[in-house]
């Protein structure tokens, strides 16, 4: 297989990136290094270059043939996306179009999206399905909505076959400890627990603990990184095999609170995570928990780091490589 990987130095996609050199594949990675890392991509071809210069993407497809394109190169932070919605809409959605494009005047026909649980907005039930109300509430989960919409018409029209992966709570790091998490500013809850523990932050925030959970806290599922790029080569034999586009949800159908997370940190590090109590965040619901079914039904998929402890503690290592100078047990940086 010769796959193009677009946002290949980014958190996902380096994983994916690996997984797949690890399976024979010939890869090339695709980033303009906003949000990347060039140390993180680890090996195939690089090219530093933007989704969105129609150019570019006539020059890489013109001098090499891919059989698929999986596409990561898309901004993630919620907040952002209601500041500055022009920025998420140009990206995640004008840019997208411009590769399907290019993907189309050169013969490409197979896509893996990086889409999100966003899409589905206020939930209605959990476990949330495929079958569950597309409603978005902020500009970051209707881009990724308004992509799948485009793929359905894309397909139709021009026979551009593509999987959607609907991600609810990306987490953990590569067990090697190769790669793993670098997001700046970081705003996923795993990695600031642990930069709490590790002293790199004063405290980690709690915000609400008076929603209707066990304990009070929001309950989340939490996907590890492997699994997650697990699921994205099926999806490639999916449409290597059948031809037929499809969309997925991707959890472990079983949420852990924000409470649970912090203690799960303390328990694997041996370090007391200093918190702060917050007031609820506007649009943060109570519960979202993924029902995966349709995934391990159709593409066979099988998560095998499915323990939060076992997430936990390849974040940990990773967390631990990069900052090795991080406190003893029980002590605290100034």
């Amino acid at each position: 297989m010769r796959v193009l990987v677009t946002g290949g130095a980014g958190y996902i996609g380096s994983h994916m990136v690996k997984m797949l050199l690890g399976q024979g594949a010939e890869v090339a990675t695709l980033d303009d290094l906003s949000c990347g890392y060039r140390d993180a991509v680890v090996g195939g071809e690089f090219v530093k270059g933007d989704t969105g210069d129609r150019a570019c993407l006539d020059a890489l497809f013109g001098r090499r043939k891919f059989d698929a394109v999986m596409h990561f190169a898309s901004f993630i932070q919620v907040g952002e996306s209601v500041r500055d919605p022009a920025k998420y809409y140009r990206n995640n959605v004008t840019h997208t179009l411009t590769l399907l494009d290019a993907m189309a005047a050169h013969g490409v026909r197979s896509f893996v999206f990086s889409s999100s649980a966003a899409i589905f907005g206020e939930p209605d039930y959990t476990p949330i399905d495929e079958a569950h109300p597309k409603r978005p509430i902020n500009p970051y989960g209707f881009s990724k909505w308004a992509v799948e919409r485009v793929l359905s018409d894309y397909d139709r029209a021009y026979g551009l076959k593509s999987v959607s992966l609907r991600y609810f709570n990306a987490a953990g790091a590569d067990p090697d400890g190769q790669l793993g998490e670098r997001h700046e500013p970081e705003t996923h809850l795993i990695p600031l627990v642990l930069q709490a523990a590790a002293g790199r932050r004063p405290s980690v925030s709690v915000f609400g603990d008076d929603y209707p959970t066990p304990d009070g806290t929001c309950v989340r599922d939490y996907i590890h990184i492997v699994d997650l790029c697990q699921a994205h080569l099926l999806a490639l034999e999916r449409l290597r095999s059948s031809g037929q586009s499809a969309a997925y949800n991707l959890g472990n159908s079983r949420g852990y609170s924000v409470n649970e997370v912090i203690r799960t940190v303390e328990a694997v590090t041996g370090r007391t995570v200093p918190v702060e109590r917050a007031p609820r965040r506007e649009g943060d619901p109570a519960v979202l928990v993924a029902d995966s079914k349709r995934a391990m039904d159709e593409l066979g998929w099988r998560p095998r780091f499915n323990e939060l402890e076992t997430i936990i503690r390849h974040a940990w290592t990773w967390e631990q490589k990069r900052h090795p100078t991080a406190t003893e047990p029980g002590r605290r940086q100034a």
